[in-house]
Formats: structure tokens, C-alpha cells, sequence
């Protein structure tokens, strides 16, 4: 599996697909630079990618500034000494919470390798995070983006992602996931790219910050 971790990667990635997109070729004008935006695999990834779930960018990062002064650090066992009245002092739901404490359960007793599932291919990789409960598939794939530089990872049911596509290829309304992921088929094996591109078409076209990663 070839990764995304570097610019190089990135401007590869975007030539061939506007070969294979043509439409995709303006987004890629408008869009500007496309980030590479990579994160160092492990809990502290993937605790961030949970809490940004659902809410905005400045939320997000107001609510992991408070569970970083909280826990003091991002690990499973730090995360786990914090009671349940800690997390929600933090401003955490008691879904996200239960979720991160899930996760750490699973790192620490083995059951989640998240840097070993950086080499897994992608559909084992999503299985195998989201048998944890509360990882759902929009969780996973992020993660494999950001963390394992995933090639070929598109998460559809990404709302930013959907209001980017519907903006960039002039569809008549957002598309709902299933149409995403279907028509995200035509980019294989460059969809981690894709994603990438529409999540900064977002940023600079639509002047909106929805990158759910702060890499």
C-alpha cells in the first residue's frame, strides 16, 4: 500500500485525478495547496478525532485544551484515572467519554494495535477500530487518513465533505453518503487525496475550516 506522507504524494494523487475526474480539475485550481496534514499513529490521534466529532473546529479544540489540563497527557491510563464527573468537568458528553475510555481499555489490554493497523488494508483496518463501541466508520477512516496516510480511504458521511463535492462538481443538493462513497469509486486508488482536496476546496472556496484533524 502506497501512503500519502508527503507533498510529493499529495501532488501525484491530485494529477491523476483530474485525469480521471475532469471536473476535478477546476476544484483542484480553486482549492489551492491540499495539506498533507499527518498525525503521529496512536491514542492521542485518535482521542482527538473522537472529541472533534459533531461539534466546530473552535469547539473541538476548546474541548481537548480542557482535557489535556485535566488528564495532564493524552494516554489511555490518563484518560482512565479521570472519573466520569472529570470528563464531563471537561465538557465531555458521556458518549464521547465512555468511548475514550472504551478505546483505552482496548489499547491497554491489547485488543487495538492502533500503529499496527496503520499497515492493515483498509476495510480490516475500519473492522477492527470499530468493533470498539462508540468507534463508528467516520472515526476510523479519518484516523487511517491522518495517522496511517491511507491512499484510498473516502469518508462519505463527512458533511463538510458533502457540502464541498456538491459546491466543486455543481450538483443540485448535497449528496447523501451512499451517492458520495459511489461516485468516490471513480477516484480510487487516490481517495484519500480526494478527500483531502475537498476538505480544503472547504476552507478556501467555501471559507469554512471543517478539517476534523488538527494536523
Amino acid at each position: 500500500m502506497r501512503r500519502i506522507d508527503s507533498s510529493d504524494d499529495i501532488a501525484a494523487g491530485l494529477e491523476a485525478l483530474a485525469h480521471a475526474d475532469p471536473r476535478l480539475a477546476r476544484a483542484i485550481e480553486l482549492a489551492g495547496p491540499v495539506p498533507l496534514r499527518r498525525k503521529p499513529p496512536g491514542y492521542a490521534a485518535l482521542a482527538e478525532i473522537i472529541v472533534s466529532q459533531m461539534v466546530s473546529k473552535a469547539s473541538a479544540n476548546a474541548l481537548w485544551w480542557k482535557l489535556e489540563i485535566a488528564a495532564g497527557e493524552i494516554s489511555p491510563q490518563a484518560i482512565l484515572q479521570l472519573s466520569a464527573e472529570d470528563l464531563r468537568a471537561a465538557g465531555l458528553s458521556r458518549a464521547k467519554a465512555e468511548t475514550l475510555c472504551r478505546v483505552g481499555v482496548a489499547v491497554l489490554e491489547g485488543e487495538l494495535d492502533l500503529e499496527r493497523l496503520c499497515a492493515v488494508e483498509g476495510r480490516a483496518a475500519i473492522k477492527a477500530m470499530t468493533a470498539v463501541k462508540g468507534v463508528g466508520p467516520w472515526t476510523a477512516e479519518v484516523y487511517l487518513l491522518f495517522c496511517a496516510g491511507h491512499p484510498d480511504i473516502f469518508p462519505s458521511g463527512d458533511v463538510a465533505l458533502q457540502s464541498a463535492a456538491a459546491h466543486a462538481l455543481e450538483l443540485e443538493a448535497r449528496p447523501r453518503p451512499r451517492v458520495l462513497s459511489d461516485m468516490a469509486e471513480a477516484w480510487s486508488p487516490w481517495r484519500g487525496v480526494a478527500a483531502r482536496l475537498f476538505w480544503a476546496y472547504y476552507a478556501s472556496v467555501m471559507r469554512r475550516d471543517a478539517t476534523p484533524l488538527g494536523a
